[in-house]
């Protein structure tokens, strides 16, 4: 049982960094890298093989992380992730079974949402901290804007084709915690295992305030 809750896991960092792990050699280098630049909360999405080795490794290796498992979207991905070490979880929406596993696990989490029904039924089941994805193709900040008024007690991470430029532009509402942006962790540096870069990465990130 995690003492972190969903509401404070919005408050850790500005940004979230949602990782893609082909390698889980290379986690705990990444993970302390993110750490390194300010980043402490990390998602590993798992859609790779690699993902749930790569969340046991940092849960283990890495004790300043706070380590998630995102895309995480049905019962069984909620256990698996749970038994690896995963300190949350993310869904891409919310379903009742998805939902009522995640409940279980006991682990906080950002259920997924993208329209205003989707909004009031997390708040209806007592989660008025949420993922709004993907943010990009869903409306953007005008969307998140909209929203403010009429479901003011809604926090959201956005995640989804936000990049640097655009990130201070939902970090400035008044109902975002922070966001989920893939932009701090490339492939290609990931791949080549140019830390240097990641840590500045994340460092540039972590500088943004709302």
């Amino acid at each position: 049982m995690s003492t972190l809750n969903a509401a404070q896991l919005l408050e850790l960092a500005p940004v979230i960094p949602v990782v893609v792990i082909e390698d889980a050699d290379r986690a705990v280098a990444l993970a302390r890298a993110l750490v390194a630049g300010g980043l402490p909360v990390i998602e590993v999405t798992l859609r790779t093989p690699a993902a749930l080795r790569a969340i046991s490794a940092i849960a283990d290796q890495v004790p300043d992380a706070v380590i998630g498992a995102g895309t995480v979207n049905n019962p069984v991905l909620v256990r698996r992730a749970a038994e690896a070490g995963a300190q949350f979880l993310i869904s891409p929406g919310s379903t009742d079974a998805l939902l009522d596993a995640m409940d279980a696990s006991g682990l906080p989490y950002l259920p997924g949402a993208a329209t205003a029904s989707e909004v009031l039924r997390l708040i209806e089941r007592g989660h008025p901290a949420m993922k709004f994805f993907p943010a990009e193709a869903s409306g953007g900040h005008a969307v998140l804007r909209s929203l403010a008024s009429p479901l003011p007690e809604a926090r959201f991470c956005p995640t989804g084709g936000i990049t640097l430029a655009s990130a201070p532009i939902y970090l400035a509402l008044p109902n975002v915690g922070c966001i989920g942006g893939t932009w701090i962790t490339p492939l290609d540096a990931i791949e080549l295992g140019d830390w240097t870069r990641i840590e500045g990465l994340a460092r540039q990130a972590a500088s943004l305030r709302h």
